[in-house]
């Protein structure tokens, strides 16, 4: 990523049209059918802590992180995690997420979860949640449920269904 002039800012409302755009593109009409999408078509991301990734006037990335509650436990969603496939294994993911769990540490956040794969995130500080603990609305291989702890055991708190906060 070095050789490339990266800027990420936080993601405003001039930014939806170029990210849903991004979206298509990325992950096509089956993103809808995904379970994470389940949450999100009821919630919105809190754009203080989503960012997009720039190259020069370029879109090149974006990230999402939507408020849910977790039984009584208030968590984020991150999610989607999108970088145009000309950029990818640049960093510019990885400098996203991290730049987004440094906004929520800011906030007072403590908790943030995520479906994905768990090599990739676990670079981040993402685990597996142990298994039945968390409930999304809708099926989920249990190995890609994600969390991450922005405090020290702020996963025993959460149990149940992740649902919109």
């Amino acid at each position: 990523m070095s050789d490339l002039p990266l800027v990420l800012e936080s993601e405003t409302p001039d930014d939806a049209e170029a990210i849903q755009h991004l979206n298509e593109r990325v992950f096509g009409p089956g993103r809808f059918a995904r379970t994470a999408y389940r949450i999100r078509e009821r919630a919105d991301p809190d754009p203080s802590l989503s960012f997009v990734a720039r190259v020069g006037t370029l879109m090149v990335g974006a990230n999402a992180m939507t408020p849910i509650v977790i039984g009584e436990t208030k968590a984020l969603l991150l999610g989607p995690l999108i970088v145009e496939p000309v950029f990818r294994s640049q960093g510019i993911g990885e400098a996203l997420v991290a730049r987004s769990l440094e906004a929520a540490r800011a906030q007072g956040w403590k908790l943030v979860i995520l479906v994905g794969d768990e090599p990739y995130y676990a670079r981040a500080g993402f685990q597996r949640v142990p298994t039945g603990r968390i409930v999304l609305p809708g099926p989920v291989d249990p190995t890609r449920l994600l969390y991450c702890e922005l405090e020290a055991g702020a996963l025993e708190a959460a149990e149940g269904e992740a649902r919109p906060a």
